[in-house]
Formats: structure tokens, C-alpha cells, sequence
């Protein structure tokens, strides 16, 4: 397995997803439900396998990572090469992850307690597989709003 399976939640949000992708391996509702019963193993291996094409395909797609602690933010632009990333540390205490501390950062981006840094990298192995840790390490996908307007303060 590439990623991780999908939780039962996905699951259940992808259930129509999943039928088709059992349906072109010729598995129908009740051919499966007996897959389950009597062969658990394959249907964890049929379970693993979709879930890595829908992590593909999302983080095929993704082109925006962020992640928010109390006093940090770290902004990502995934190209197909290389990573962008915007990092950004406030020096008082503040919480980011409250509304009023969001708003304060937003409002007074080039304060002198606010420390931005930017830098590019080349993925070192496979880019999905990257993108993968980052959201396993508590980045979430953005539309990338907020990585363009630090990096047009900080160009």
C-alpha cells in the first residue's frame, strides 16, 4: 500500500465511488458482501488498492498545503517539480488557530514580530508521496489564497 487506507467515514462518503471500482473488476453488491464474509483479506486488499487511486488522484490534484499551529503558519505551493514554502513565525504569544489571532496576522503581516520566511525545493523522492506526509503531519489542502498574499508581500 502507497498511502493509507481511507477511514470508514470515506468510505461511506465514497460508496458510489467504490461500487464502480468494484463493479469494473466484475463484483457486484453480493459477490462482495461475500468477499467480506469469507475473504477478508482480499477485501482489505480491494479496500487498500482504491485507496490508493483516490489519494493519487487527490494529490494529483493538489496544488495548495497549509498548516496552522498556535504561532506558526507553513504555506505550500506544489508545483510538479519542486515545493514552495512560506513560513511564517510570530514572535508574542498569539493563536493562530483562534479567529481574532488569524484576523491579527492578516491585518499586520509585516509587523516587526512577524518573521516570513521563503524557500523552493525539489521533491526528494515522489511528489504525491510528499504531499501524502504533509497532510499525515496535519497539513489540510487550500485554494492557495493565502500562500498569494504573503508571497506577493514577501516578492
Amino acid at each position: 500500500m502507497k498511502y493509507r487506507q481511507l477511514t470508514k467515514e470515506q468510505f461511506e462518503n465514497l460508496c458510489q465511488e467504490f461500487a464502480r471500482f468494484l463493479a469494473t473488476q466484475s463484483i457486484d453488491s453480493k459477490e462482495w458482501d461475500q468477499i467480506k464474509k469469507n475473504k477478508p483479506k482480499v477485501a482489505e486488499d480491494e479496500m487498500n488498492v482504491f485507496s490508493d487511486v483516490v489519494w493519487d488522484d487527490v494529490l494529483t490534484n493538489t496544488q495548495y498545503l497549509e498548516h496552522f499551529s498556535e504561532t506558526t503558519v507553513n504555506l505550500f505551493k506544489c508545483d510538479k517539480e519542486e515545493i514552495h514554502r512560506i513560513a511564517i513565525k510570530i514572535n508574542w504569544e498569539i493563536n493562530l488557530l483562534e479567529q481574532k489571532g488569524f484576523e491579527w496576522l492578516m491585518q499586520n503581516p509585516m509587523d516587526n514580530s512577524v518573521d516570513i520566511f521563503k524557500g523552493t525545493k525539489p521533491y526528494k523522492g515522489e511528489r504525491n508521496v510528499e504531499l501524502f506526509d504533509l497532510i499525515e503531519k496535519g497539513s489540510n489542502v487550500s485554494k492557495g489564497e493565502i500562500f498569494d498574499y504573503f508571497n506577493q508581500l514577501v516578492s
